[in-house]
């Protein structure tokens, strides 16, 4: 399966359980292509959820076992049993959030003449911890093999934000060009009277009190268009409508008109975050791509047991959102995290009146995080130092 590592491009292996629906495939996806993009490495995506995958990648196709999308090797991962020898073992060996690559990987890992470089890529978070952690090594309890644990953050001392090196280029451009703005809405089915109104980019889980806010919208002194990705707050979408809706329908009640958008590739997702006034995110891999979009946005956490993702969003809106407190008063009324019963209306007036700040001064905030590196970047300098460390013992 595996390339030999005779050639001057390092490979490398990707391990990647789907818990978060798009979530973690989205950030496994977007390392693969910048890995191979930016730095010519040979990829190894291993997936097992091929249908999520799919649907942020149409080229995926979910009844091949062994495939090749856009220079990456995908390989479904279905079970934990298969056998590898040294020959299978990658460079580079990741896996993603903790996700248990298979025992027979592992063992074959130990058994390469030169030893990969194994990480465990975690999730992002911005409490302070995580840079006492970072880089830190974990020897296998019964192996003669070492991983590393690899976190991604916001501050240098942690391994940075994933993002692209063109991204700021692409973003900018594409802003730039009314016809491609234009060819954009028509291709989601939207004419440029909707495009008009203050559009809003809606990705949430199903618990978010989705519904408090439709009624405040509705009721809003101007035009508000929400688009929200097919199946996502399909229950509230329903009740508000009063019949199913799929990718291409609208609704409109009130000021509020809802249009229903077919689940599209991360280049363009990244374009409607761009053209959103206002962007509603969930998860880790959208919620970093509204960072660097540029754009207010509102960020619904992975809930985690005995409420542990309300320290994780606090930990975020100190460092993001400590002068706009309106934001991060709706952010913690979004995610249950407010104290007290939350008055709707009130919350969304009083963003109203700091959103414009917040797109303003939020160029600040993307420039600090770029002087962090990026993210796929400092990985590929870490595995460098590791494997110099060994060398020089060696």
């Amino acid at each position: 399966m595996m390339e030999s590592s005779q050639t001057n491009s390092p490979s490398l292996a990707l391990f990647c359980k789907v818990v978060d629906n798009f979530g973690d495939i989205g950030i496994c996806w977007r390392l693969s292509r910048q890995l191979h993009n930016e730095h010519q490495v040979r990829v190894h995506l291993w997936v097992d959820d091929l249908i999520s995958f799919q649907r942020i990648c149409p080229e995926v196709d979910i009844n091949s076992p062994h495939q090749t999308v856009k220079g990456i090797q995908i390989h479904h991962w279905n079970n934990q049993d298969a056998h590898f020898t040294e020959k299978d073992i990658a460079d580079i060996v990741i896996e993603f959030f903790a996700c248990d690559i298979p025992p027979a990987y592992i063992q074959a890992m130990a058994k390469r003449s030169e030893q990969p470089v194994w990480l465990n890529l975690e999730g992002l978070t911005a409490e302070e911890w995580v840079e006492g952690c970072h880089r830190l090594p974990s020897p296998h309890p019964t192996l003669s093999i070492t991983k590393h644990f690899f976190f991604p953050g916001f501050t240098e001392k942690t391994g940075g934000l994933l993002v692209e090196q063109d991204l700021e280029n692409k973003r900018n451009a594409f802003l730039q060009d009314p016809e491609a703005i234009d060819a954009f809405w028509k291709n989601l089915g939207i004419d440029a009277d909707d495009s008009a109104a203050t559009k809003i980019s809606l990705f949430c889980y199903p618990h978010a009190p989705i519904a408090d806010l439709f009624s405040v919208w509705e009721n809003s002194p101007s035009k508000i268009l929400c688009l929200i990705p097919e199946g996502v707050a399909r229950d509230q979408v329903h009740a508000f409508s009063g019949r199913n809706l799929r990718a291409g329908d609208s609704a409109t009640r009130g000021s509020l008109s809802l249009h229903i958008l077919p689940f599209v590739p991360q280049e363009q997702y990244d374009q409607l975050l761009w053209l959103c006034d206002l962007n509603f995110v969930r998860g880790e891999d959208s919620f970093v791509r509204a960072q660097w979009a540029g754009k207010p946005f509102i960020w619904h956490i992975y809930p985690q047991d005995e409420n542990l993702h309300h320290k994780k969003l606090k930990a975020f809106l100190q460092r993001y959102a400590s002068e706009f407190p309106q934001l991060c008063t709706l952010s913690l009324a979004w995610n249950a995290a407010l104290a007290g019963e939350a008055n709707w209306t009130d919350l969304w007036n009083h963003f109203q009146q700091e959103r414009q700040k917040i797109e303003t001064e939020s160029s600040a905030w993307t420039t600090s995080m770029r002087k962090n590196g990026d993210l796929c970047a400092n990985l590929l300098s870490f595995t460098k130092e590791v494997r110099q460390k060994w060398q020089n013992l060696g």
